[in-house]
């Protein structure tokens, strides 16, 4: 019970000195449609990752694939080759994970 009325003694203290002021998203609804699509499963480990900035590696590819894709468009026509071979193997990579992820 002691570590309770600390906690919101705390949070009272921090409300009282505006520190949840202008926070993001204050006064706004919070969209938890994606929270619910997800596995029961997997709602817990996703939210202690997002709270920690941490991303599933298939987001890391995700973003690795857009800046392929950027390069392919502004690189010279000697240089595209390359590039299109590692897109491919991204986009493999990807394609691998997602389907590992659907299956279990």
């Amino acid at each position: 019970m002691g570590w309770e009325r600390i906690a919101e003694n705390r949070i009272r203290e921090a409300m009282q000195e505006g520190e949840f002021d202008n926070l993001p998203g204050a006064g706004k609804p919070i969209d938890l449609d994606g929270y619910f699509k997800l596995p029961e499963h997997l709602r817990v480990a996703f939210s202690i990752l997002k709270s920690a900035n941490c991303v599933p590696a298939e987001v890391d590819l995700l973003h690795e694939i857009a800046a392929l894709e950027q390069r392919l468009e502004s690189e010279p026509a000697a240089g595209k080759p390359s590039i299109r071979r590692e897109l491919a193997g991204r986009r493999t990579q990807l394609a691998v994970r997602l389907e590992r992820a659907r299956r279990t």
